[in-house]
């Protein structure tokens, strides 16, 4: 490797080492905790309403919303989170609260997906990546791993951004209890 080359590049790494986590996340200041999330009309599958085809934001008021947006249907990060959610939905049905995955998968691909991996919960398509951008959760062409959750009035109380699968889950189901309390 030339000098140049290797100055050009060690220049390029160290940018992005040393870039300020607020800046990498600037936009995502649009979503605001304690603001009313954005609305959504998005087509998808539930295996428990194989009739219904669309959910809106209002099919989940009076409940809480764990609304979470992943890149990939089948994909070892994705699974992971959904099969967790899975696991913890009997918990979250037990406090009131709903479940509900954003991606940009086909509504075919959800159903495959809910099939294959026994999801009880809600996945949506957002093909076009409207809702995604809506709530900061794009990253052309796959929605970013971020998290919402919504009391019963529509209201953003939480939200994590760059969410790793493992035990996000549970993390989410404690800060839901506590903010249970904090709004009861």
């Amino acid at each position: 490797m030339k000098r140049s080359e290797f100055i050009k590049s060690f220049i390029l790494f160290s940018s992005i080492l040393f870039i300020k986590p607020s800046r990498l996340f600037a936009s995502i200041n649009s979503v605001k905790i304690g603001k009313k999330a954005p609305n959504f009309l998005l087509n998808g599958y539930n295996k428990n309403s194989p009739n219904k085809k669309q959910w809106s934001l209002d099919d989940f008021s009076k409940k809480w919303l764990v609304l979470y947006f992943y890149p990939k249907d089948f994909s070892s990060g994705c699974t992971l989170e959904a099969k967790n959610f899975q696991d913890n939905l009997s918990k979250y049905n037990k406090i009131n609260a709903s479940i509900v995955g954003i991606s940009a998968d086909s509504e075919e691909e959800h159903e495959s997906f809910c099939t294959s991996e026994n999801l009880g919960y809600t996945l949506l398509s957002d093909a076009n990546s409207v809702i995604s951008k809506s709530y900061d959760s794009w990253l052309d062409p796959y929605s970013k791993r971020n998290t919402f959750l919504i009391n019963p009035e529509g209201i953003v109380v939480y939200k994590w951004i760059g969410v790793r699968p493992i035990g996000h889950a549970q993390e989410v189901l404690k800060e839901l209890t506590k903010q249970q309390k904090i709004y009861a």
